[in-house]
């Protein structure tokens, strides 16, 4: 089976990735940095508390909510008229500090929520390579587990009859590199290829993320300024870990 074995550091790519590597029990770490990644990051960061779920629009985000006592997060429309935090990571600050919010999208909540159930899962960006990657290879250490980075992608609409929807997103293999170039155990060549990727770039990561096709369409929406928060590299420090089915700070 395809699992990049014997290799202790794995990269892999979507829900999918994610389940192979829960079932395997690995460490592991979500990016999806355009957004929910940067919003979970900066989140937590200010010290609100976030429950990760799909988005499956199907109205059980409401009673999710409603069980855990949190508010449920809208899209970044709806809660910009409102005065309400987002799925856009700059609509977070020191004012939803202890506030409980669920925050769908249908990617990096998605792989969380399928990989749920793993020894540790954490959540990495742009915003905190260094610090995730620190907490990672010391929890390898700890547990001799291996570390799965899973690059979240996007997903295509309107797919055709037995066309796979994901969409491979260079913000996500960017992260993920930037977190993979950190991690000290062995990579997998899948892992070495992504981490070389994100080194051979250097200082133009913001510009590519800025004009890539995620980060064009969320500038055409009037979210430029999430593009350029998302790519501020080691602006953070903390590392958000799932908890019973929450997210708060690994460090504190």
């Amino acid at each position: 089976m395809f699992d990049q074995s014997p290799f202790q550091c794995r990269m892999e790519w979507g829900a999918r990735g994610a389940r192979e590597a829960a079932e395997r029990g690995d460490i592991i770490i979500v990016v999806d940095v355009l957004s929910f990644s940067t919003t979970v990051v900066t989140a937590i960061h200010h010290g609100a508390i976030i429950y990760p779920y799909p988005a499956y629009k199907d109205g059980k985000e409401f009673e999710f909510a409603n069980r855990v006592g949190a508010e449920l997060i809208f899209g970044r429309a709806e809660s910009v008229k409102l005065g309400n935090p987002t799925l856009s990571p700059v609509t977070f600050n020191q004012t939803h500090k202890h506030q409980k919010y669920v925050l769908c999208s249908l990617n990096g909540a998605l792989c969380s929520w399928v990989a749920a159930k793993v020894p540790a899962l954490l959540i990495g960006s742009l915003l905190n390579p260094s610090a995730v990657a620190a907490y990672a290879n010391k929890l390898q250490a700890q547990t001799g587990g291996d570390i799965t980075v899973i690059s979240c992608g996007e997903q295509w609409e309107d797919v055709f009859n037995k066309e796979n929807n994901l969409r491979p997103a260079i913000e996500d293999y960017l992260g993920a590199g930037a977190i993979l170039s950190k991690l000290i155990g062995e990579k997998s060549p899948e892992a070495e290829l992504c981490a070389s990727a994100f080194k051979s770039v250097g200082e133009r990561v913001q510009d590519l993320i800025w004009d890539c096709g995620s980060g064009r369409e969320l500038r055409l929406k009037g979210f430029g300024k999430d593009v350029l928060h998302a790519t501020q590299i080691d602006a953070f420090k903390n590392v958000p870990i799932l908890t019973d089915s929450y997210f708060i700070d690994a460090e504190v």
